[in-house]
C-alpha cells in the first residue's frame, strides 16, 4: 500500500512544478465544456417564478400593503405577505457563543411584519409563470410605509440618542464578549516600557459571487416531504435550520441538495428567507417554485462580510518582547442575527488571537451592535482575517514607534516551541515562522529595495515594502463522515459531508481515497450536497474539507478494506491473517508452488452484491474537534502616486505553510483566489451606506470595486510543508489563507511608502481618494 500522503515527520518539503501530485482537476472538463450542472441550466416543468418586493427604506413602519393590483396581472399566481405565511416561524440562529449575557435574537420572519429594518428587506413576494411577470407583478405592489430615524454607521450606533432598531436590544446591544485575564494583562502594560496603539476599521465586504443565490422549492403532498435546491452550500445546516427552526418539522421532512455553484465564499452557507418563501409557495401552488437573485438582491439582501471598528493596544518591554495584548471591538451584526453571524467577531477571532506570537497575556472585548444594514455573516476566514490584520498592523506600528526594524521585531516576538498553548488556550501544535520571514525576505530580496525605491523616486512615485504575517485556525464545524459504496461498473462513490463550491475536491479527495485503496483517481466518483444522498455532514467553511472531511474518508477507505477481507477469505479459501492487501486486491503470500492468490475489490462488491443484493459499502466517522494552524509569512511592494493617490500593488510573495499537500497545484490555486480578495479589501472593495438615507451607496458593480486582473501582479508563491499530526493526511488546510494574510501586507506596504511624507495611519481600502486625502491632510498639517 501507497502511503504516501500519510503524515511522517518530515519537516519540510518545497513542491516543484512538476510534482506528481499536481492533477488538474477532474471537473474542469465539464466546467469549461458547458456540462456543468447550475441550477438555472436545468429547467423543471411547469415550475413557477418568485420575486421579491424589498424595502426602499432603511427603517420604516409597514402601514399597509395592497396588493389587489399584482394579483390580476396576467400569469401571476400569487402575491403574498408576511399574514399569509401561515405556520412559519423565525430564521433561527444556532451558533453558540459564550456572552457575558445571552445573545439577543430578535425574531427575523421570512416576511418583515410590522417594520423593516435595513433597505432590501423582504416585504412580500409574487410567484407567476415566468419571472418576467412575476418581477412586472412586483412594480404593481403598493406598500405604506411611515419612515423612522435609521442608524447604520457602526460607530454610533450605541449612542444614547441612536435610533433604536430592536425593543429586545436597548441601545442596539445584541452581546458582550469578553476573553482573557484583565489582571495579567493590566499588570503587563502598567509595567511595559512601551506601549503601541491602534484604532481600525475592518471594512465592510460584499462577497458578489459569481453566480448568485437561487433556490427551487418543491412539495410531495404524497410523502409530505419538502424538497429545496440552492445554489449554495451546509446543506445539512440549512436543512436543520428549516425544518426544526422555520417549519417545526422533523429533518426527515425535509431535504435540501445543491449541484454546481459558481462560487460562495461563505455567504451561501447561510439559511436564507428566500429559501422557507419558495418552499411554502410550493405546497401552497402544488407547484415548483424557482428563485433567482438579481445583482440588486445580492448587494442588498446577501449577507455581507467584515465591518468592525477595533481598539488595539500591545504592550511590549524594553527589548521589544510582547508582553500583553488588550484588543477592544464593536462588530456589525447588521439588522438581524444572521445563520453564523455572531461568530465572526467572537469564536472565530478567538482562536487566532495573538497570530504567531508569544504573548503571555491578552484581553478581548467585543460588543455586538445592531444597524439598519444587511446583515453581517461568514465571509472567508470570519473572523481570522480580522484578528490577524489588527494585529499586524499594531506589531508595524510599534517597530516604527521603537525605530525597530519590522522583520527584527517579529523574529523576536515568533513562537519557537511547540507545542505553544497561546493565552486564549489555543494548542499551536507547529510550525517555522522565523524560517518563513527569512526565506520571504529572501525571495522578495529585500536587500534591493533601497535601490527600486530610489527608481521609483525618480519617477515621482513612492515605493512601499510591507511585511504581513498570518495564523490561520482551520477546523470549522467539528467532525465529519464519509461513505464508500463500490459499484458494478468499476467504480466508487465518495459520498462526504463537506462540499466544494470550487474548491477541486472532485480531484483531491480522489487522490486520497486511490492512495489509500490503490486504484486509479478516476475510479473515484464524488458524492456531494445532498441530504438524501449524503446522511449528515459539516459541509465547508473554515478551511474543514481534508483536515475532517479528508480524514474521514480514509476511515471509509480502511473500513472499506475490513469489510471486504472476510469476503476475500472465503473466496480464496484461506485465513484472513495469510491476506494482505494492496493496489486494490487482496493477496496472499507466493506459496510453494510458486503461486499466490488474490483477488481485487470489484470481484469482492460483485460476490456480496450477487449473494446480499447489497453493494459493498463502508462508513468513516471522524470524530474530532481539533484545529490546525495554517500560516506564512507575506511581502508586497506598492509604488503610489503622491499627486492622484493611486495605488500600485507591483510585486506579492508568500512562503506559507499548509501542511502536508495532497494536491499542491490546486493549494495555489485556492491562495490565488483568496489573495486576491484580501488585496481587494486592502485597496479597492467597500460596502458604504448613506448616513442620513440608509441607501447602499455600493449596491451595484459600478459603485462597488471588484479587483481586476490588472489590479493584481503575478503570485510569487512558495508552499513549505511541515506536517501537522491534528490528521493522518498531515495536511492544515488553505482555503481561507490568502484572504488572511493579503490586507495587512499590502496595508503596511502603502504606509511603508506614505510614512516618508508623514502619513502614520490609514484604513482600508486604500483607495486613490483615500490616499490622495491623507498625503494632502499630512502636508497640511507639517506647514508652520
Amino acid at each position: 500500500m501507497n502511503d504516501g500522503l500519510i503524515a511522517s515527520d518530515a519537516t519540510r518539503m518545497v513542491p516543484a512544478p512538476d510534482d506528481p501530485r499536481s492533477l488538474r482537476r477532474r471537473e474542469d472538463q465539464r466546467f469549461l465544456t458547458g456540462a456543468g450542472r447550475y441550477l438555472d441550466d436545468q429547467p423543471v416543468p411547469g415550475e413557477l417564478f418568485a420575486a421579491m418586493v424589498r424595502s426602499p427604506h432603511a427603517h420604516a413602519r409597514i402601514l399597509a400593503i395592497d396588493t389587489a393590483a399584482a394579483a390580476v396581472m396576467p400569469g401571476v399566481r400569487g402575491v403574498y405577505t408576511a399574514d399569509d405565511l401561515d405556520g412559519l416561524h423565525p430564521l433561527p440562529c444556532y451558533i453558540v457563543v459564550k456572552t457575558v449575557d445571552p445573545l439577543v435574537v430578535p425574531p427575523r420572519f421570512p416576511l418583515a411584519r410590522e417594520r423593516v429594518r435595513h433597505v432590501g428587506d423582504l416585504v412580500a413576494f409574487v410567484v407567476a409563470e415566468s419571472r418576467e411577470a412575476a418581477r412586472d407583478a412586483c412594480e404593481q405592489v403598493v406598500v405604506d410605509y411611515d419612515i423612522l430615524p435609521a442608524v447604520t454607521e457602526l460607530r454610533g450606533a450605541l449612542d444614547p440618542e441612536a435610533a433604536q432598531i430592536w425593543p429586545e436590544a436597548p441601545g442596539n446591544l445584541a452581546f458582550r464578549f469578553e476573553r482573557g485575564d484583565r489582571e495579567a494583562v493590566a499588570k503587563a502594560f502598567a509595567s511595559a516600557a512601551h506601549v503601541a496603539s491602534c484604532d481600525l476599521v475592518n471594512n465592510r465586504i460584499v462577497a458578489a459571487a459569481m453566480e448568485p443565490r437561487i433556490a427551487l422549492g418543491r412539495f410531495d403532498p404524497v410523502s409530505g416531504v419538502y424538497s429545496l435546491a440552492i445554489s449554495g452550500a451546509s446543506v445539512h445546516a440549512i436543512r436543520r435550520e428549516l425544518a426544526e427552526g422555520v417549519f417545526g418539522l422533523p429533518l426527515d421532512r425535509i431535504e435540501v441538495s445543491c449541484p454546481d455553484v459558481g462560487g460562495g465564499f461563505g455567504m451561501k452557507n447561510v439559511t436564507y428567507p428566500e429559501y422557507a418563501l419558495v418552499l411554502w409557495a410550493a405546497r401552497r401552488l402544488a407547484r415548483p417554485v424557482h428563485w433567482t437573485a438579481d445583482r440588486l438582491d445580492e448587494f442588498t439582501s446577501g449577507v455581507h462580510g467584515r465591518d468592525n471598528l477595533t481598539e488595539a493596544r500591545l504592550a511590549l518591554d524594553a527589548k521589544g518582547r510582547f508582553l500583553a495584548l488588550a484588543v477592544e471591538t464593536l462588530g456589525n451584526l447588521g439588522a438581524y442575527v444572521s445563520s453564523l453571524g455572531p461568530g465572526s467577531s467572537t469564536n472565530s477571532p478567538s482562536t487566532a488571537m495573538g497570530g504567531l506570537y508569544d504573548i503571555p497575556a491578552m484581553t478581548m472585548d467585543v460588543r455586538g451592535v445592531f444597524t439598519n444594514t444587511a446583515p453581517i455573516d461568514a465571509y472567508r476566514g470570519a473572523g481570522k482575517p480580522e484578528a490577524n490584520y489588527l494585529l499586524e498592523r499594531l506589531i508595524d506600528t510599534a517597530a516604527y514607534q521603537l525605530a525597530i526594524d519590522p522583520a527584527e521585531l517579529r523574529r523576536r516576538n515568533f513562537i519557537r516551541r511547540f507545542p505553544h498553548r497561546s493565552a486564549f488556550g489555543t494548542v499551536i501544535d507547529c510550525g517555522t515562522f522565523a524560517e518563513n520571514l527569512d526565506r520571504v525576505l529572501a525571495a522578495a530580496d529585500r536587500a534591493g529595495f533601497a535601490r527600486r525605491k530610489r527608481e521609483a523616486k525618480k519617477h515621482g512615485k513612492l515605493r512601499g515594502f510591507g511585511i504581513g504575517c498570518f495564523l490561520e485556525t482551520s477546523r470549522g464545524q467539528p467532525n465529519e463522515e464519509a461513505w464508500l459504496t463500490v459499484r458494478r461498473d468499476g467504480t466508487i462513490d465518495m459520498a462526504v459531508g463537506t462540499q466544494s463550491n470550487g474548491q477541486g475536491h472532485e480531484t483531491s479527495f480522489a487522490q486520497v481515497a486511490a492512495q489509500r485503496l490503490g486504484l486509479p483517481v478516476e475510479t473515484f466518483q464524488l458524492v456531494q450536497g445532498d441530504t438524501a444522498l449524503v446522511p449528515r455532514g459539516g459541509g465547508h467553511g473554515g478551511a474543514r474539507s481534508l483536515h475532517l472531511g479528508g480524514t474521514a474518508l480514509l476511515m471509509a477507505a480502511d473500513d472499506l478494506i475490513a469489510r471486504a477481507l472476510p469476503v476475500a477469505a472465503q473466496l480464496l479459501q484461506v485465513a484472513t491473517g495469510e491476506l494482505t492487501f494492496g493496489d486494490g486486491r487482496f493477496r496472499t503470500e507466493t506459496g510453494a508452488d510458486g503461486l499466490a492468490k488474490e483477488i481485487d475489490l470489484f470481484t469482492i462488491a460483485r460476490h456480496v452484491a450477487e449473494s446480499t443484493g447489497a453493494a459493498l459499502s463502508s462508513h468513516g466517522d471522524n470524530v474530532c474537534d481539533v484545529i490546525t494552524f495554517p500560516n506564512g509569512a507575506q511581502v508586497a511592494e506598492v509604488e503610489i502616486d503622491p499627486e492622484t493617490g493611486a495605488v500600485s500593488l507591483e510585486r506579492y510573495v508568500a512562503v506559507d505553510d499548509y501542511g502536508r499537500l495532497v494536491n499542491p497545484l490546486l493549494t495555489e490555486a485556492q491562495v490565488h483566489g483568496g489573495l486576491a480578495q484580501g488585496i481587494g479589501q486592502a485597496l479597492l472593495e467597500e460596502a458604504l451606506y448613506d448616513p442620513d438615507s440608509g441607501q447602499l451607496l455600493s449596491a451595484t458593480f459600478m459603485d462597488y470595486a471588484m479587483p481586476r486582473a490588472d489590479d493584481i501582479p503575478f503570485f510569487d508563491l512558495e508552499m513549505v510543508e511541515v506536517p501537522t499530526k491534528a490528521n493522518p493526511l498531515g495536511a492544515k488546510g488553505s482555503g481561507q489563507a490568502g484572504c488572511i494574510g493579503a490586507p495587512q501586507t499590502v496595508m503596511n506596504a502603502v504606509l511603508d511608502a506614505l510614512r516618508p511624507l508623514g502619513v502614520t495611519h490609514l484604513d482600508m481600502p486604500a483607495t486613490p481618494a483615500r490616499v490622495w486625502r491623507a498625503i494632502r491632510d499630512a502636508r497640511t498639517a507639517q506647514k508652520p
